[in-house]
């Protein structure tokens, strides 16, 4: 079995494990709204998602060991393939035509990069100085795009995208220092790249989750694509990477990137109408207020959405609280008990 195959394989389970762990993830948020953090360090669910992420991490890991980061990085985007059936399944409905055609053009897309970017199995690894280089210029690109004062969305989500394609090139580079045996496993130059590893893996997360804050679609779409494109970058530039194939080849990869491009932006915007809501209805004060739908009736309820149902990114989904008001009584009199 190639290297090449042996990297794709891993990345497949591993996408498979990031959305199961977000669907458990995101059950348990809804199943326990309000719930203190010590309430969820006492529940199995979120033991088992924790785990669900740390095996999906840790095969990603392992697959960057194997492949080239032009083939690993953009695998990452079946993440949300594999995301699709999962949350058309939780919300109890058919997958979409536009789903559909997404899922398609994202595999499409992949296909034709993994045909042009298969190559052995990574041995040249960044120097300290070239990762010093690469850290200081990400770290300066990514401070002018959340600069203070922009507002969150599309450059929040560029710069998460940038952070953690970054944190996978580098990974990649401790990954395979520690493991070529041709040096001490904790040397100075895998200790340093760890450390960079983590601290751009962490402004990678603190970063996507402000860009969400104006929405799903166009941010996540933003990030997912980012994250390869800086990735394959390094790789093409530092590592030594090469596309298959000649000028074909490269045209070949770049409607590859175009396709799995725009099936992305499908499957993170292909949100399902929400019903029509009958306001000539009178409505009964006397029922209990239903604490799992919103009490904006106007917005459209994207809870079915495949991906922001998985990932419980989008705001405004979380079901709103009813709202106590005391009952008015006259004074010196006691209330009638409510049932």
């Amino acid at each position: 079995m190639s290297a090449v195959v042996i990297a794709v394989a891993l990345s497949l389970v591993s996408a498979v494990a990031y959305a199961a762990a977000a669907v458990a993830q995101e059950r348990l948020a809804s199943r326990s709204r309000g719930a203190g953090t010590l309430r969820l360090l006492g529940t199995g669910a979120w033991w088992w998602s924790v785990g669900l992420n740390a095996s999906a991490a840790l095969l990603h890991v392992v697959a960057l060991r194997y492949g080239p980061l032009t083939v690993v990085q953009p695998l990452g985007a079946l993440t949300l393939v594999a995301a699709v059936p999962m949350g058309a399944r939780l919300a109890g409905r058919r997958v979409s035509a536009v789903e559909w055609r997404g899922t398609a053009l994202t595999l499409l897309g992949l296909g034709a990069l993994l045909v042009t970017a298969s190559g052995p199995a990574p041995d040249d690894v960044l120097s300290v100085p070239e990762a010093l280089t690469v850290a200081g210029a990400t770290a300066a690109l990514i401070g002018v795009l959340s600069r203070p004062g922009a507002r969150p969305g599309l450059r929040h989500a560029s710069a998460s995208g940038l952070a953690s394609g970054v944190a996978s090139a580098l990974t990649q580079t401790v990954t395979v220092a520690a493991t070529d045996r041709s040096g001490p496993v904790l040397s100075v130059q895998v200790i340093g790249v760890a450390l960079l590893v983590a601290a751009f893996a962490a402004g990678g997360l603190l970063l996507s989750q402000t860009a969400y804050r104006g929405g799903l679609g166009g941010p996540l779409a933003m990030v997912t694509l980012s994250n390869p494109l800086a990735a394959a970058v390094i790789g093409l530039s530092l590592l030594g990477e090469r596309l298959q194939g000649g000028p074909a080849g490269m045209l070949l990869a770049l409607a590859g990137a175009g396709l799995a491009s725009w099936g992305v932006v499908l499957l993170t915007r292909a949100a399902p109408t929400a019903s029509p809501v009958d306001h000539d209805r009178p409505v009964n004060d006397d029922q209990p207020v239903n604490a799992d739908r919103p009490v904006d009736a106007d917005r459209p309820v994207d809870d079915d959405h495949p991906v922001a149902a998985v990932l419980a990114l989008e705001p405004g989904s979380a079901a709103a609280e009813p709202v106590l008001v005391p009952r008015p009584h006259e004074p010196g009199h006691l209330a009638p008990a409510t049932r």
